[in-house]
């Protein structure tokens, strides 16, 4: 048995899923013709409440497309220092729209609208960039799936329309932070100008991710895609994939945090453990005691059909996911009191 939890993006479409995508009705998506890409993206559009919605291959294009919606070349984007947009995607934000990010030093991903405000170069200062973007993360990936606040959100969106910025949400694991924090997405439709949402991590489709926005800024998304080489054609087979997930996977992501708080109790206990990050959705990042080598940990585990991620600085991280089923569940658990 093959216990797999670097990601919640290694799992396999289900039976349900596949016989879905073998039904889909397809087209030219190209032309805007693929009736089944077109059912997905109205679906996401109404149920966050917001005008449209563009369908991406990737999460990182979904992102950078927004950024280039928000920003011209030189100005500046705030975000965590843990962003995904800043760690994670390749150095797309200077490379694709000529921007800078400013890193704000927050707590596992997520900061403070004060913190936030400060932060804003004074707009008549032409020695610094102009700022023209904040943007967040929920669940932080970095962080640990860590869920902002939404009084906070609420605030940031205060600061946002006090001087004149956007604001946009990679919402990769947002399903998760809706799950687990009890809120829904026209709260988050009603905040934000853009959202970045994925299919492939917690809802578990095998691919794509979908930019969902305010019409002022979606109307030039098709043409950034474009640019960046996201246009597909037949692409519905990925859309029937989402529009299963939607109906069947979201609510089942309580039963990922479950386990990941599992997995986090038996970890606290073990003497090679120094501390596990607090776990509110599913992952779980922990840090080894430093008499203990994070390389020989994760031989071991992978001796015993273990797969997880080493983060550097003897940090490591675990993700729950649709495939880890109650099975692999009860035999890692075991796994890991050997330890």
């Amino acid at each position: 048995m093959i216990i797999d939890l670097r990601s919640d993006t290694v799992t396999k479409p289900s039976k349900g899923m596949l016989d879905a995508m073998y039904k889909a009705d397809v087209g030219d998506d190209v032309y805007k013709e693929d009736p089944s890409i077109n059912a997905l993206e109205k679906r996401l559009a109404d149920m966050f409440g917001m005008d449209d919605a563009l369908f991406f291959p990737t999460g990182s294009m979904a992102n950078q497309t927004a950024l280039k919606l928000h920003t011209q070349p030189g100005e500046q984007v705030i975000c965590d220092k843990y962003a995904h947009i800043y760690n994670y995607e390749g150095g797309g934000a200077s490379f694709n729209s000529g921007i800078s990010c400013r890193l704000i030093d927050g707590h596992r991903g997520m900061f403070t609208a004060d913190q936030a405000e400060a932060a804003i170069n004074p707009p008549d200062f032409y020695h610094s960039p102009l700022t023209s973007l904040i943007e967040v993360e929920n669940t932080t990936n970095k962080g640990g799936g860590a869920c902002w606040d939404f009084q906070e959100l609420k605030k940031l969106r205060a600061v946002a329309d006090k001087h004149h910025l956007g604001f946009h949400l990679d919402g990769a694991r947002l399903w998760n932070a809706l799950i687990a924090k009890e809120e829904s997405a026209e709260q988050y439709g009603a905040l934000f100008d853009t959202i970045s949402v994925c299919l492939s991590k917690g809802l578990g489709c095998p691919m794509g991710s979908v930019l969902i926005g305010k019409k002022s800024l979606m109307q030039n998304a098709i043409r950034v895609r474009k640019i960046l080489g996201g246009g597909m054609r037949q692409v519905g087979f990925a859309a029937a994939a989402a529009l299963y997930a939607l109906d069947n996977n979201v609510d089942r992501l309580l039963e990922d945090h479950k386990k990941a708080q599992d997995i986090g109790r038996v970890l606290s206990k073990l003497s090679a453990i120094k501390k596990v990050e607090p776990i509110e959705t599913n992952i779980i990042i922990f840090e080894l005691n430093p008499d203990v080598n994070e390389q020989q940990f994760l031989e071991k585990l992978n001796e015993k059909g273990v797969k997880i991620i080493g983060m550097g600085s003897s940090k490591l991280r675990i993700v729950t996911h649709l495939d880890y089923t109650d099975d692999m569940h009860d035999a890692f658990i075991s796994i890991l009191k050997t330890i």
